[in-house]
């Protein structure tokens, strides 16, 4: 039997220390895939001089942990991930540098050190704002009526393409709470954290089945808020406070 090999070297320097960091994705930045942004951000952590803590073996990595990424193509306020380091550092000194290393559109807005738990299990719901652009009134009042009918609905049911083919599932019973604003011109939603997860963009596909004259272009979609759900009160809580 051949010998297990073994990685040269010394042992990477233990953590001591892990941060929970939340940014934003704006603009143009908004169409980068979660792949592209965990390239960006470890090239900006080696050039702030962030000193993060690697995993063991033959291929190591820096420990770096993602939580429940929007969907390309939609901008964010409420982005998160933690970052284990191997001295201690303050952390908003580490978000201050970290935002200038990275580029405009992805920003870092606060950096706090991780408290026990896993940050996915804060994670329980989001607040989605959808705006439609240059709707005239009976485009808008098209979707104020699309959103009544999804919310009357006792079941919703959309079918998506996914990694192991079509797959449907109910959109109805993630919508905590919705409404319009601007007369129709814009929709905020508060959706809970399902398996699979239920996108704004299912949201509107199951409207259009109930309202197939809803508007076609898609609107811009903002993530506000992600962290815990009140079901009570349909409010999502700041996860870092």
């Amino acid at each position: 039997m051949a010998r297990q090999r073994t990685p040269e070297g010394p042992p990477p320097e233990p953590a001591v220390q892990k941060l929970r960091v939340r940014y934003a994705k704006r603009g143009r930045l908004r169409f980068s895939s979660t792949r592209d942004f965990q390239r960006a951000l470890e090239r900006a952590l080696r050039r702030a001089g962030v000193p993060m803590a690697y995993s063991g073996g033959f291929h190591p990595h820096p420990k770096i942990s993602y939580a429940n990424a929007a969907p390309t193509g939609t901008a964010s306020e409420a982005e998160f991930f933690e970052i284990s380091l191997t001295r201690r550092v303050d952390p908003a000194a580490v978000a201050a540098a970290l935002d200038q290393a990275l580029p405009p559109g992805i920003d870092i807005l606060e950096a706090v050190e991780a408290e026990p738990g896993a940050l996915a299990d804060r994670l329980q719901g989001s607040v989605w704002q959808l705006t439609f652009r240059d709707l005239d009134d009976a485009a808008a009042a098209e979707v104020d009526r699309a959103l009544a009918a999804l919310l009357a609905a006792d079941v919703a049911e959309v079918t998506r393409m996914t990694k192991t083919g079509p797959r449907t599932f109910d959109t109805r019973s993630a919508v905590v709470r919705a409404a319009t604003t601007d007369g129709g011109r814009q929709v905020e939603l508060v959706l809970r954290h399902t398996t699979p997860a239920v996108r704004p963009d299912d949201v509107l596909n199951a409207m259009r089945t109930l309202a197939p004259s809803l508007p076609v272009d898609p609107p811009l979609t903002v993530r506000i808020v992600q962290g815990l759900l009140d079901e009570d009160s349909a409010e999502v809580r700041d996860p870092l406070a």
